[in-house]
């Protein structure tokens, strides 16, 4: 089974707190780079909430670290399988869909390999990422929606698509068929954690 959300939950939450305590952040100033209130970040760091992709990836932004670091274990490790079942569920649609990071690189240049199944219905709309992000998104089966800035591109099985993450993009399944499709995001020039506290904070 993959991590369950309570586990999840308390992991992420230590994670943001160490990474803003080592930063010497009050609360009030992460919430506000983040994007989020107070309230929210408290919840979040005593592990009392499952925050969504989108509140990740702000805190993710904020401390200008990738998402990786913020929910899988450090691993000094040159090679690293994710076996069946052992990636983390970061979204779940309106009608069942599911996003899993499988595994990624580590900093500076970070590679993210995904999982998604999205049911008929389901949808995902992401914020811009980090300046240069780059995505591949691969069909496996169904069909799949996929909005970059204004333009929007309908992806069948076996179509495979390139496009910027670092603007509005969203993908979808507007069909009556689950979809499945491998999503790779790049992140260049994420750095490490404890390369940017030793530079300035």
């Amino acid at each position: 089974m993959h991590v369950d959300a309570v586990t999840l939950a308390s992991t992420i939450g230590g994670r943001i707190r160490q990474e803003r305590l080592a930063r010497e952040w009050t609360l009030d100033r992460l919430a506000d780079a983040a994007g989020v209130s107070r309230r929210q970040l408290v919840n979040i760091e005593q592990g009392e909430a499952n925050p969504s992709i989108g509140t990740l990836l702000g805190m993710s932004e904020a401390l200008g670290i990738a998402l990786p670091e913020l929910v899988e274990p450090p691993s000094s490790r040159v090679v690293r399988v994710a076996r069946s079942g052992e990636g983390v569920e970061l979204w779940t649609g309106e009608h069942g869909g599911r996003g899993v990071l499988l595994v990624s690189t580590q900093p500076p240049d970070v590679v993210v390999l995904w999982d998604w199944q999205m049911n008929p219905g389901d949808r995902h709309e992401s914020e811009p990422h980090h300046q240069g992000t780059r995505e591949l998104l691969h069909v496996h089966s169904g069909m799949v929606t996929l909005d970059v800035g204004d333009d929007r591109h309908e992806l069948a099985v076996d179509d495979a698509i390139m496009f910027p993450g670092d603007v509005l993009h969203a993908y979808g399944n507007g069909s009556v068929e689950p979809a499945h499709f491998s999503l790779t995001v790049y992140e260049p020039q994420m750095g490490s954690a404890r390369e940017r506290r030793n530079i300035s904070v």
